[in-house]
């Protein structure tokens, strides 16, 4: 559901950060490398069973966030925020056949990528796409 210029920013991408929620409520947030497949975000890691944000998904809590973000030459900010339903996934990946993260995006703002940022009267918007069910 990303634009093809969205689309090409994600895949020029090797870190996002991924929030997460324990038991007890307290948001996590961790950098962390994807892959993408054009419907799921993959995060995986070497003690990824161990990781907080394994447990809290696997915990029930699978709205997540993500960010990926940077900046152009010329310093002005461009990035993707996502919020998604995660759950746990076994599947072939860069890490071989283990477990994953798999996050499918819900909703998408981006700035930055189709052009510089938007501000309306002072105020910093972001174009919000909703992503249809699978």
């Amino acid at each position: 559901m990303f634009t093809a210029k969205e689309l090409a920013y994600v895949r020029s991408q090797s870190l996002l950060r991924l929030a997460t929620v324990e038991p007890d409520g307290q948001p996590d947030v961790d950098a962390v490398g994807f892959e993408f497949d054009g419907q799921y975000f993959y995060i995986g890691g070497e003690v990824l069973q161990t990781s907080r944000k394994y447990k809290n998904v696997a915990a029930g809590n699978t709205k997540v966030s993500l960010i990926l973000d940077d900046h152009t030459e010329s310093h002005a900010p461009r990035g993707i925020k996502l919020h998604g339903i995660a759950k746990i996934v076994r599947r072939e990946g860069h890490l071989g056949l283990t477990e994953y993260i798999a996050v499918r995006p819900t909703v998408s703002w981006h700035w930055g990528i189709e052009g510089p940022p938007v501000f309306k009267n002072g105020v910093f918007t972001a174009p919000k796409t909703i992503w249809p069910p699978l």
